[in-house]
């Protein structure tokens, strides 16, 4: 079958070649992959910006049906459709894992770097690691759990929003976009999306086309608009999703005194200079996050099923595997939002 496939260490090195159909193992499943998402993880990957282990085949965000049940699977069934965490190879016997924190277990081996991901035909994949998808949701809806697994465990299990709440996005990339639905979901009075001048052609203009309030840094102050939504206070959350260095220290003027600010945007190893006492005199609390926890999947599958986060309105561009090439120059000079491979 083909795969795309990470070949060894340094930039570039990312081919599509053939390589032998994967074979199921106890407690494994077989899924046919429907469509895979392009994460920045995988453009991490491509560039040697991430860990990974050579040669693996890319993608972590996929979706399809069970074509095959191995040995000692509990339940799984042929013909079901799932998505699957990617908390592959976690040790289980850790602090971390034995107080239901897998996902951030040293051990821990993801999909599309640590071991064979979604970009290819099939996938064989721990049976404990499937969420079903109910009947009616569409693969493309699949395809989006999880990365927005991502938004709902910190946005909502991590920094907590409440019902009322104002929130304000920084970054309005995928993960930007679906943090403001999830915050949008679960009760924000009203989500503020700050973004660059380039990002108005086109995350801009899906942020206003879904209903949020929208501000480019070029033309108005963030602060400016948040105080006149709150009556000078700010703001409860403020979601930081760019990973900017240049944007970071102004979340301090965007969030109310014993607000929260919720950092989702990595800055690749960047230094970032933070004004310390201001966070301190506004007594803000500050929530780092990583990955997805178990009990955000099937929370995910119902927000985005029943449409309460209509996640897959952030899909620009569904390529064939052959055209991955396409696909990620798409992402990465800006002009997709989410791409998906479809095998």
């Amino acid at each position: 079958m083909q795969a795309l496939v990470k070949t060894q260490k340094g930039k570039g090195f990312l081919e599509l070649r053939e390589v032998p159909e994967p074979r199921v193992q106890a407690g494994e499943v077989k899924i046919e992959i429907a469509a895979c998402g392009i994460c920045g993880t995988d453009v991490h990957v491509r560039h040697d910006e991430f860990p990974y282990w050579p040669p693996v085949t890319l993608g972590h965000e996929f979706t399809g049906t069970i074509v095959e049940v191995g040995p000692n699977c509990r339940a799984a069934k042929v013909g079901e459709r799932v998505v699957a965490e990617p908390h592959n190879r976690a040790c289980g016997v850790c602090a971390l894992c034995r107080t239901g924190n897998s996902h951030i277990c040293a051990e821990k081996r993801s999909p599309g770097w640590g071991v064979d991901g979604g970009m290819a035909r099939y996938i064989c994949y721990p049976e404990k690691l499937l969420h079903r998808m109910p009947a009616g949701m569409t693969f493309d809806q699949g395809a989006m759990v999880e990365p927005t697994a991502n938004a709902v465990t910190d946005v909502i299990e991590r920094a907590r929003i409440t019902a009322g709440d104002l929130a304000v996005v920084i970054g309005p990339g995928p993960i930007g976009l679906l943090a403001a639905m999830v915050a949008r979901a679960a009760g924000a009075r009203d989500v503020v999306v700050v973004g660059t001048p380039g990002d108005v052609p086109l995350r801009l203009a899906k942020a206003k086309a879904l209903g949020f309030t929208t501000v480019n840094v070029g033309e108005a102050k963030p602060a400016d608009v948040v105080m006149d939504l709150s009556g000078g206070i700010g703001a409860d959350l403020v979601i930081e999703c760019s990973g900017a260095p240049a944007a970071i220290p102004g979340t301090i003027d965007l969030v109310r005194k014993l607000g929260k600010i919720c950092v989702i945007g990595l800055t690749g190893n960047r230094p970032v200079e933070v004004p310390w006492d201001r966070f301190n005199f506004k007594v803000v609390e500050v929530i780092f996050n990583l990955s997805t926890s178990y009990t955000s999947w099937d929370r995910t599958i119902t927000l985005i099923h029943r449409g309460l986060v209509p996640a897959p309105e952030i899909i620009t561009h569904r390529l064939p595997l052959a055209k991955w090439e396409e696909a990620f120059a798409a992402v990465e000079n800006l002009s997709a939002l989410k791409a998906l491979l479809i095998p």
